[in-house]
């Protein structure tokens, strides 16, 4: 079965192509459905966000969107809301509850910015303290769906993208271990879906998607339910490695979602 994106971003936050660009891509590749989460407001003005007036505009566009191309395929408004983000003013299809920041005092810090970010911000804030950093973030991932009763936890280990190429945090310390464990099981008692991403794939930060396979594991034997997702910015990554990991579960025994209506 032809895999569909949930986790995507265009124009209107800080993708590459507008939201009809990704639907005829969509189309073009034959997928069955689309969803649209691009990034909902932040409490301070951020490039990589909608503003708080361009949310309506982009409700209206995607409803008028989904209208034109209801004869070729299913299209699914949602939003990729933050930790930080202000409450909803409107009902979305589907939420993505996603962790970008680290609050510390004053100062947001941002998690996947860049490799040297990420080095500097556990060295400026955390005094070298890499689990530290680490307990702050799942600390704040376990709380995600209390704060934005999201049906999707977005990339819910951020936090090691760039650990692959530049291994800044040990995944292996008990410590951390202890960490991601402890916001599991939060996660695991709600109703919330956990998405596994490819898309760091793409972008060259990883040879395999995120959570790692061990984590997926623990997820689907404690009875977690999985969502393949790219997070694509382009229409270039739209399905990218989705078809290919849902072949590699399906061969694992390895459950996972065929189709948002199942979840929503």
């Amino acid at each position: 079965m032809k895999m569909s994106t949930y986790h995507l971003h265009t124009t209107f936050s800080d993708g590459e192509n507008t939201a009809e660009e990704m639907i005829l891509e969509a189309i073009a590749r034959k997928c069955p459905e689309i969803g649209f989460s691009d990034h909902a407001p932040l409490p301070f003005k951020e490039t990589w966000a909608m503003d708080e007036d361009a949310v309506p505009e982009y409700v209206k566009a995607l409803e008028e969107l989904r209208e034109k191309y209801k004869d070729k395929i299913k299209v699914y408004i949602g939003i990729e809301q933050d930790y930080y983000s202000p409450e909803l003013k409107w009902k979305p299809d589907y939420i993505i509850g996603s962790v970008h920041y680290i609050k510390h005092g004053d100062d947001y810090l941002p998690l996947d910015l860049s490799p040297s970010a990420t080095r500097e911000n556990i060295e400026k804030y955390y005094d070298g303290d890499a689990c530290a950093y680490c307990e702050d973030y799942y600390a704040l991932v376990a709380d995600v769906y209390n704060k934005t009763k999201c049906d999707i936890i977005g990339h819910f280990d951020l936090i090691i993208k760039f650990n692959e190429k530049l291994p800044l945090i040990d995944t292996s310390s008990p410590r951390y271990i202890e960490a991601e464990n402890k916001e599991l099981k939060a996660l695991l008692n709600t109703p919330a879906h956990f998405e596994v991403i490819t898309g760091a794939i793409t972008r060259g930060y990883r040879t395999k998607p995120y959570p790692s396979e061990e984590v997926i594991k623990l997820i689907s034997d404690n009875g977690g339910s999985l969502v393949l997702n790219t997070d694509t910015h382009s229409t270039f990554s739209l399905d990218m490695h989705l078809d290919a990991y849902a072949r590699i579960f399906d061969k694992v025994g390895i459950s996972y979602i065929k189709s948002l209506d199942e979840i929503l």
